[in-house]
């Protein structure tokens, strides 16, 4: 499972030209499932999101979680975080999980986030997605588990 978290001041995500979900304050997390996870990997990683401190405190240090600020996170699936593009020039996405497997754990995955008392919001899964940010600050963070 691999996540890349981008900071934000607001956020929002389109599709067929309509705007289906939109943040403030808060996390932008791209999502992509491999082959192998399982909800552990889910659980795991929505811990580490909820608490990881990259928001600044009243001094300026990135001290602060996004559960800290009340902040609100928006949860994209995207299996080409699954590229592997080490031969060739034409990634290959045979880690990434099928949709049927993808779903559920995307779906779990922001269920658990909310269980922290986070406002988490969506993209359409398999849809094709416009998605538009203000990186804050910019932070951008990978992480994998």
């Amino acid at each position: 499972m691999k996540a890349l978290l981008q900071r934000v001041s607001h956020s929002s995500v389109t599709v067929d030209q309509r705007i289906v979900s939109s943040i403030g304050n808060g996390l932008l997390v791209l999502l992509g499932i491999e082959n192998n996870d399982k909800a552990e990997n889910a659980t795991a990683l929505c811990k580490k999101i909820a608490n990881l401190r990259i928001f600044e405190d009243a001094q300026g240090k990135m001290n602060l979680s996004v559960l800290d600020i009340k902040g609100e996170v928006l949860v994209i699936s995207q299996f080409t975080l699954m590229a592997n593009a080490k031969k060739g020039n034409q990634p290959s996405f045979i880690d990434a999980a099928s949709p049927e497997y993808a779903k559920p754990l995307i779906k779990f995955f922001c269920e658990t986030l909310e269980g922290y008392g986070l406002s988490v919001r969506a993209g359409v899964f398999g849809a094709h997605m416009m998605v538009e940010l203000v990186n804050d600050g910019p932070v951008t963070i990978w992480l994998e588990n």
